[in-house]
């Protein structure tokens, strides 16, 4: 693991040990079933190889935001039953609503080597986002092993994600959380140029840090979304009732200047496709017009990048070596705006680069699109992916021993 030094799951002995396995199977489910079990089926290979290695192997994790403690909709059991079938063997649930109580302590003891036992949703206690004692304690008290293998929530602080290892010294990171920091952290720290970053989404609140990061790191910042805007109407450019953070506008010319100043090539939309109003609901047909972004009518709203910009954006990734890509390029989710995310996901498929996908909505669009199998990397984790390519350090990976 170059980027980060961290003890993996090769580098413990587990046999005959009880290790506490941080998951995340915050897995959507409707009436009860799960209706898309990637989380689930993504913290395999950590649980097969901790098994195979005759650990006693305790799974937890948060589903959902359970506001005041237990929540049967939140119940991590059918989780249960979709591993014990993926595993080919019986996953016992603890449903115990203390998470740590005596049904876990029970279904713990009784353990062989080779079992697994999955914990009730930890934030059924309320300490756990918190960070607070006694329940990390509790936690710990459960296993002689701690691995981390939750991507989505190793940006957060919480007992099962950092608390923990107060208590359990033996710490390590799982197949995925490598698998990740090898990604996203190569790409940050050492990446193959030249190295395009692009940017898109909504807001420029939400990527403040990531832009002036990823400057100093990328050869090429491609910025689109609706994010992009709010950089045209920076430039002096009319952009009508397109969606405008006034705020950031300053921030936006000093980032067009810290490009040109560090010789970075910082390319923006050059064509938009708009329309009058935000589609209602997201998918519903819409009339549409291409129109250069110098002169975008005072009535209508850019939802996507035009067609000129798709060519230039695509142009961009040709030659590039690594690419990292965080944001769509319009609202994808209607078929008349992801003209703009297609052409970014189709040029990112036919390039020989490192193509990694940021979590959140463009790791949603990728997978959406069909584009899924073409990507070197699609990053589990939205809000850790993100302060992974601020910068930050993230807690979850922070408490992990060394080798």
């Amino acid at each position: 693991m170059s980027a980060l030094n961290k003890r993996t799951v090769e580098d413990i002995d587990v046999t005959g040990k009880r290790v506490l396995v941080r998951c995340d199977f915050n897995v959507p489910l409707k009436d009860g079933v799960i209706t898309n079990d990637n989380r689930i089926t993504a913290a395999l290979p950590t649980i097969n190889k901790l098994i195979e290695n005759g650990g006693k192997v305790i799974l937890c994790s948060h589903l959902g935001k359970p506001k005041n403690g237990p929540e049967e909709k939140f119940s991590l059991a059918p989780v249960a039953v979709r591993l014990s079938e993926l595993l080919g063997k019986e996953v016992v649930f603890a449903d115990d609503d203390e998470v740590v109580g005596e049904k876990a302590k029970a279904a713990v003891a009784a353990m062989n080597n080779g079992d697994v036992v999955l914990l009730q949703n930890t934030r059924f206690r309320k300490e756990e986002t918190k960070n607070l004692e006694p329940f990390s304690e509790e936690l710990a008290s459960l296993a002689d092993v701690f691995v981390m293998d939750a991507f989505g929530s190793a940006h957060r602080a919480h007992c099962s994600t950092a608390g923990v290892t107060d208590h359990i010294k033996d710490t390590a990171v799982g197949y995925l959380m490598q698998k990740e920091i090898n990604y996203l952290g190569n790409a940050v720290e050492v990446p193959e140029r030249p190295f395009v970053a692009i940017l898109g989404g909504a807001k420029v609140a939400d990527k403040l840090n990531v832009i002036s990061n990823l400057l100093e790191k990328c050869d090429t910042l491609i910025i689109g979304g609706g994010m992009s805007y709010t950089f045209l109407k920076a430039q002096g450019l009319e952009v009508g009732k397109s969606l405008v953070d006034d705020e950031k506008l300053d921030y936006c010319k000093e980032m067009i200047a810290k490009a040109e100043k560090l010789g970075k090539k910082l390319l923006l939309p050059v064509d938009t496709v708009v329309a009058k109003s935000f589609p209602n609901p997201i998918d519903a047909e819409i009339e549409i017009e291409n129109v250069a972004v110098d002169s975008i009518p005072a009535d209508v709203m850019g939802l996507d990048i035009g067609e000129k910009t798709q060519a230039l954006f695509a142009e961009a990734v040709k030659t590039a070596k690594t690419v990292v890509w965080n944001g769509p390029m319009g609202v994808f989710e209607n078929p008349v705006l992801a003209k703009g995310t297609i052409a970014v996901a189709k040029a990112l498929s036919e390039t020989e680069a490192t193509t990694i996908i940021g979590g959140g909505d463009s790791a949603a669009a990728v997978i959406s699109l069909g584009f899924a199998d073409k990507m070197s990397h699609i990053s589990t984790g939205g809000g850790a992916s993100l302060e992974y390519l601020e910068g930050k350090v993230l807690p979850g990976i922070a408490v992990i021993a060394d080798k």
